[in-house]
């Protein structure tokens, strides 16, 4: 289920292919065993809002995995690696921990204000072995700012200015904000709303889309330039 959809994704994008393709079996194997944690501890903890697990394939690892060739791209940009990456409001790990697992010379911060979901990232994070990953368990107002190359957030609530100014000190001069969204009709909306109350963004944000393999919805990453 897993290689098929990473297949997929690689079949419609060079830049994911070229990274998954020489490591396949090594980022399956991470993923299962991933997938394996969320569907036991999702019963307690309300991870994710499903218990079928091609939906969890689909919908969360997929999804998190399909911008992965733009956000490469944009670190080969920004500068050598290692860099630093937050993944803000990680709750299960998404899209943080399959991002880390797809770039291992990539340092991932997973930022998580609450306590059990932080312990349950910390355990996974000790079950698949990912030394580029660690845990923050705290408000992303007290994570020390002006430390991430790039900040991800993923079934965030909307990118309204006092949002906006929050995650932005957390980027690093020349860093980028990267928020996964739905559908590109009301994406547009909620920027033009921001770009309104904050008139120096105008003009430095993208919208890219993402299609996530099986899923006949839209997926978009939007990269604001603070």
């Amino acid at each position: 289920m897993i290689s098929q959809g990473l297949n997929l994704l690689c079949q419609h994008d060079q830049g994911i292919e070229a990274i998954i393709a020489p490591r396949l079996e090594s980022i399956v194997s991470l993923l299962s065993a991933y997938v394996r944690e969320i569907e036991t501890f999702n019963p307690t903890l309300s991870l994710v809002g499903t218990d079928d697990r091609q939906e969890l394939v689909t919908r969360h690892i997929l999804d998190s995995l399909s911008p992965l060739g733009i956000i490469a791209g944009r670190l080969a940009v920004e500068g050598p690696i290692p860099v630093q990456i937050a993944d803000v409001g990680s709750g299960a790990g998404l899209p943080g921990i399959p991002l880390a697992i797809a770039l291992p010379d990539v340092q991932f911060t997973l930022i998580e204000r609450k306590g059990r979901r932080a312990d349950f990232l910390r355990k996974t994070l000790e079950e698949l072995g990912l030394p580029n990953v660690s845990v923050e368990e705290q408000e992303m107002e007290k994570v020390k700012p002006g430390r991430f190359a790039l900040v991800t957030f993923r079934a965030f609530r909307p990118l309204d200015p006092r949002i906006y100014k929050k995650l932005s000190k957390l980027c690093t001069s020349g860093g980028v904000l990267a928020a996964y969204k739905g559908r590109r009709a009301k994406t547009e909306t909620e920027i033009a709303t921001l770009e309104q109350a904050v008139p120096p963004l105008a003009g430095r944000w993208e919208i890219l889309p993402c299609p996530v393999p099986t899923l006949d919805e839209e997926r978009h990453l939007v990269l604001v330039l603070p």
